[in-house]
């Protein structure tokens, strides 16, 4: 049997990390066991479904490199992908389920609805549809459309029934029918719900396995009806658990963005990404934490994936990113800083010359180890750029007033007008004969000059600040300390 497998989001908003999440175990299962996964658009909330929030869905999958064997833009023989699109089949399989009794024209107004879930609220039972509308007659169907009234189409739920649902995560899951009550497979308007359209265009797609978020267990036994309904096989579920913040909450914006997306615009690296989201909830075998998107085919099951909540610790990220930020190309990560610099106005968005591509690069190196996201390289460009260093305070201002701080600053300045080439390697010879021309400790040199050339005690190597500056606005950096001295 082919294993095939689906994403298929509500495109009323931007993709986020617990459906990314989703769009990762469905794919990385289906390539595991050499299947299909496919994408498809569940767009039958009119109001809310947009083609924009379609495309910002498929580019974040895009840019995750998860891509789909069928489905959207892919195309497939199972189509149409959209929901939209599959009402004639969502109206065959209605007709299906009236001739077999299944489904029943419901006319209750929103009042007489509200009314009973009060009365069944009152009794301390849990509020549901007890089937008034089950055995209406022609004549009595005649009568209410003569009022104008406009029916849903309901599902006769079964009375005293288990209902099993053999979850590939949670084990054998058990509901009883009693508690659902009778629900609306068919809006007035024509449009299905998303528990019978689900099943529809599972079963049509031949889908083998649902693997999605924990929140919609509770709409498996209505999906296990439909299908028992049709007298068709039931797919394997797998739900996986939901995404917590570290305080165990629900996730929002001040845990992190939750928008797939807004981690690209702010320079993190998408095989970091898809490293993180997918240890939320699952765990390898091993103790190794970083894994391609080709490793992670390679190792995932289902048998690992836990039913505990999982956490969004972005602090987890960061540390994967930055470990992801270290083994990429100066050359790369310079294309993902250049948004960010081009913001300061230090580097042109178009052409640049040799010499500018040069020191964008060398900058990027020098900084690398110590980002965790491509857009914290604004906080690295003052260390480099331009001729007046940040304004020295509290230990880092005490520093400069060190007794042997004038001659240190004087010694310094002469050696680098006087040196024909600034690199890394002619700056590191350049400081060890300050300290031994001044017969002076590393810590007494090195720190003066850094304060004096960037205002701080700490931060990227000397060694690689010096050559980015440049000798003219070393000299100059230099002369606006002093003056600030004197001042």
């Amino acid at each position: 049997m082919e294993i095939r497998v689906r994403f298929a989001p509500s495109p009323t908003g931007p993709l986020h990390i617990g459906g990314a999440r989703s769009a990762l175990f469905n794919y990385l299962w289906a390539h595991h066991n050499k299947g299909k996964f496919i994408v498809r658009s569940e767009d039958t909330d009119l109001e809310r479904s947009s083609r924009e929030s379609e495309q910002n869905i498929l580019e974040a999958l895009r840019w995750l490199n998860i891509q789909w064997d069928e489905g959207i833009e892919a195309g497939g023989e199972y189509g149409p992908y959209r929901q939209t699109d599959r009402l004639d089949l969502y109206r065959d399989y209605t007709k299906k389920l009236f001739d077999s009794g299944h489904a029943y024209y419901c006319y209750c107004s929103e009042e007489e609805l509200e009314q009973e879930r009060q009365t069944l609220s009152a009794k301390g039972e849990t509020p549901r549809y007890r089937g008034k509308c089950r055995h209406l007659t022609t004549e009595q169907r005649t009568v209410l459309e003569a009022e104008g009234r406009k029916p849903v189409v309901r599902f006769h739920v079964p009375e005293a029934q288990a209902i099993h649902v053999n979850d590939q995560v949670r084990g054998d899951v058990v509901f009883d029918s009693d508690g659902i009550g009778d629900y609306v497979i068919v809006k007035s308007d024509g449009i299905p719900t998303y528990n019978f359209a689900v099943v529809v265009d599972d079963v049509t797609m031949k889908i083998t396995h649902v693997v999605r978020g924990e929140e919609h267990l509770s709409n498996t036994p209505r999906q296990v009806l439909i299908y028992q309904a049709l007298g068709l096989p039931v797919p394997e579920f797998a739900h996986v658990s939901l995404i917590l913040n570290t305080e165990g909450g629900k996730m929002s914006k001040r845990d992190g963005d939750t928008a797939v997306l807004d981690y690209k615009q702010k320079g993190y690296l998408p095989e970091a990404i898809v490293n993180f989201i997918a240890m939320l909830g699952w765990a390898p075998m091993g103790e190794e934490e970083f894994y391609t998107l080709d490793e992670l085919t390679e190792v995932f099951t289902l048998d690992r994936v836990s039913k505990s909540p999982a956490v969004f610790d972005v602090q987890k990220l960061n540390y994967i990113n930055s470990h992801y930020i270290k083994e990429a190309a100066p050359e790369r990560l310079a294309e993902l800083a250049l948004p960010f610099v081009g913001e300061m106005g230090i580097l042109p968005q178009g052409e640049r010359s040799d010499q500018q591509q040069q020191w964008f690069i060398g900058f990027i190196e020098a900084i690398s180890e110590k980002l965790s996201h491509m857009a914290e390289v604004k906080d690295f460009v003052h260390y480099f750029h331009g001729a007046v260093p940040m304004e020295p305070v509290g230990e880092a201002l005490e520093v400069l007033k060190g007794e042997q701080v004038p001659g240190v600053l004087k010694l310094f300045g002469d050696k680098v007008q006087e040196i024909e080439l600034l690199s890394e390697t002619t700056v590191k010879v350049l400081l060890k004969q300050i300290t031994k021309e001044l017969k002076l400790g590393g810590k007494l040199v090195y720190m003066p000059i850094r304060v004096a050339l960037t205002g701080q005690m700490h931060g990227p190597e000397l060694y690689a600040i010096i050559p980015l500056l440049g000798r003219e606005n070393v000299l100059k950096r230099l002369e606006v300390t002093e003056k600030r001295s004197l001042g």
